[in-house]
């Protein structure tokens, strides 16, 4: 199958996602610049047919090292909105549904990992990620999408409007959603070194996004 990255290069999809693929290291300073909510503009790393190949990009850990952190933070769940960590993870609700809190879990595998535009689309188990490639992995990890999508194509996923538990914003070029509560973002991701942020969605262009959500979510 092929399909275009969130900057509109056309890839090859292949793989599953795995809730296993997990955080990675610290995001490195050229990661950290390329890390943007504008995903029109490439970064100076080439797209292997995977880019966990490169030896430059940080290597996956194993999920148990994200469990470990949560638990490290002493921060308990909330009910019903998600908790931000001081280590820049999320800890799902106590009330969400299972699809929900594992979006979140998938959310916390990658939420470390640098943007590489076209990360995600070539395979689910990536080192790096753009806007859409992210989403699509913690989408597709909850069973809540099959294969990957744009930002583009994110603008007509699943239902109109705000969604209970997750919503999705999306325009051509950029995308990012709210999970209960906490925002998951490649914007957030140059700030802080997570995707995961309290953010406000307060972008001046925000009239421009559509807002979705998966139906029943």
């Amino acid at each position: 199958m092929v399909i275009a990255g969130c900057g509109g290069s056309s890839l090859v999809l292949h793989g599953h996602p795995q809730n296993e693929v997990a955080l990675a290291g610290e995001v490195g300073p050229q990661a950290a610049s390329n890390a943007s909510g504008n995903s029109s503009g490439g970064v100076s790393v080439d797209i292997p047919g995977s880019s966990g190949n490169g030896s430059s990009l940080p290597q996956p850990e194993s999920t148990s090292a994200v469990l470990q952190e949560l638990k490290a933070s002493g921060v308990s769940a909330n009910p019903d909105v998600s908790t931000l960590t001081p280590g820049g993870l999320a800890i799902a609700p106590v009330n969400a549904p299972a699809a929900v809190q594992a979006a979140i879990t998938a959310g916390n595998d990658i939420a470390k990992l640098p943007y590489l535009w076209g990360g995600g689309h070539q395979t689910y188990e990536d080192t790096a990620y753009d806007c859409s490639g992210s989403l699509s992995f913690i989408l597709a990890s909850a069973g809540l999408l099959n294969g990957t999508e744009t930002s583009g194509e994110f603008m007509s996923y699943g239902a109109p409007g705000p969604g209970k538990w997750i919503t999705i914003y999306a325009k051509n070029g950029h995308t990012f959603a709210y999970i209960a509560g906490l925002r998951f973002d490649t914007v957030a991701l140059a700030e802080t070194g997570s995707r995961w942020s309290n953010r406000p969605a307060d972008e001046p262009d925000l009239s421009q996004f559509v807002a979705r959500h998966p139906v029943g979510y």
